[in-house]
């Protein structure tokens, strides 16, 4: 019971910060993603793609989460949109309260779009609020079409998936309509993007979605 109890004021504590970081996104009329996924989905090839498509449409800044280094953020940072690392130390996941402290080192006020590309793992991320608007799930064809049945939580709280590789289908061993089925069956309210950061395909309609929705909140 005792460590129900823990991690239940741990959680309470971190919605509080959320809430808070949630209020300073509104006051700034930020769009705020939270994007999640296993690691080697490809999310930062996703986020580098994504911030070239949109280079010249709309400002964007990105806090990139890792367990030790800040290559993302080197990365993210050589495409000139404000990038701020936070290195978890074998954390598992972001939680708000350093969110909230990397985010005093963006200038909000120049800024419409947020990315948060969080630390690569299916579980712990599903738990803890950041303050998004939402979160943005990335799975590769590589780790095959069940991924959804077993971390369910995660496709659960998302709002929007991507199925990332897809020019590896021929490949591996993944059948991409099982695996949109499987997340739609989690969550059927799920937007599913199927891209490749190889050949660019997708990333257009995502970016174009994401361009829209930012614009026109549903």
């Amino acid at each position: 019971m005792s460590v129900i109890t823990i991690e239940r004021k741990i959680l309470e504590k971190n919605d509080e910060v959320a809430g808070r970081n949630r209020a300073l996104f509104a006051e700034h009329d930020l769009f705020v993603l939270n994007v999640v996924s296993s690691p080697g989905s490809g999310k930062t090839s996703i986020l580098e793609r994504t911030i070239e498509q949109l280079r010249g449409k709309v400002s964007l800044a990105v806090i990139e989460g890792d367990v030790q280094t800040d290559i993302d953020a080197q990365r993210v940072a050589r495409l000139g949109v404000p990038a701020v690392q936070i290195v978890t130390r074998g954390g598992c996941h972001l939680e708000a309260n350093l969110v909230h402290e990397a985010l005093k080192n963006i200038e909000l006020q120049n800024i419409r779009i947020l990315i948060i590309e969080n630390v690569g793992n299916l579980v712990c991320p599903a738990n803890y609020d950041l303050g998004e608007a939402m979160k943005v799930v990335v799975i590769s064809t590589t780790e095959g079409d069940d991924k959804p049945l077993k971390y369910p939580n995660m496709f659960c709280f998302a709002s929007v998936l991507l199925i990332n590789k897809i020019d590896l289908l021929p490949y591996v061993n993944c059948n991409i309509e099982q695996l949109r089925l499987n997340a739609l069956s989690i969550n059927p309210n799920l937007r599913v993007f199927e891209t490749s950061c190889t050949t660019g395909v997708g990333i257009q309609t995502w970016c174009e979605w994401l361009l829209q929705h930012t614009t026109h909140p549903e």
